[in-house]
């Protein structure tokens, strides 16, 4: 007598466009689990991981936006999206890049999406199309956002205690392309992480 649960009433997924969706919501939980492996060059054992790091540059690319007059809810999106890749091929360090090549990210998000409803997939694949593309406003904010979240990052790391990471704040700052990301890099590098717990005194 067979033991497996019953299947009656059960859609595959390749044939259930909500199932679909869901899948890549499962997948994109694998975000939260994944760390990004840059770090370990510089010390760190256990870094952020790449979900963490896409909020923040979430976060970071709606302020952004604001200062520059992009669309702080584009961006947003775009942001979000930028690393979902990464379920499906890992955060690959910069150095490992001389030695392998991998699918384009447009290419790897078509996969991801493809059993979604295809309103979905279309959203997701025109928005990590026009984040890799880098042409309009709203893709070069939500770019120097990336950037910025990695440079805020490893001043945080140096706060901790991690000496070397000044090469990640220096490449950081030289792909920023937009003015107001400039001054927060410039914020960030004479900061202090922690200067939020002692707010100015109430009136």
């Amino acid at each position: 007598m067979s033991t497996s649960p019953p299947d009656e009433g059960l859609i595959p997924m390749g044939t259930d466009p909500h199932a679909g969706a869901m899948s890549f919501i499962f997948e994109a939980g694998v975000l939260k689990r994944a760390a990004r492996t840059g770090w370990w060059f510089a010390g760190v054992k256990h870094p952020e991981s790449i979900a963490e790091h896409s909020f923040r540059t979430a976060l970071i690319g709606m302020m952004l936006a604001a200062m520059e007059g992009a669309d702080p809810g584009r961006v947003s999106m775009l942001c979000v999206l930028h690393d979902t890749q990464e379920t499906r091929i890992t955060d690959i360090p910069h150095i490992a890049k001389r030695y392998l090549t991998a699918a384009p990210n447009t290419a790897v998000t078509a996969d991801q999406v493809a059993a979604c409803p295809p309103a979905v997939a279309n959203v997701i694949n025109a928005a990590v199309a026009e984040y890799e593309a880098g042409e309009t406003l709203e893709a070069s904010v939500a770019r120097d956002a990336d950037k910025l979240e990695c440079l805020v990052q490893a001043v945080e790391y140096r706060h901790q205690g991690v000496a070397d990471v000044q090469r990640w704040i220096d490449s950081s700052r030289a792909a920023l392309r937009t003015t107001s990301a400039h001054r927060l890099a410039d914020a960030a590098v004479s900061g202090a992480p922690m200067a939020w717990l002692t707010p100015p005194a109430l009136p």
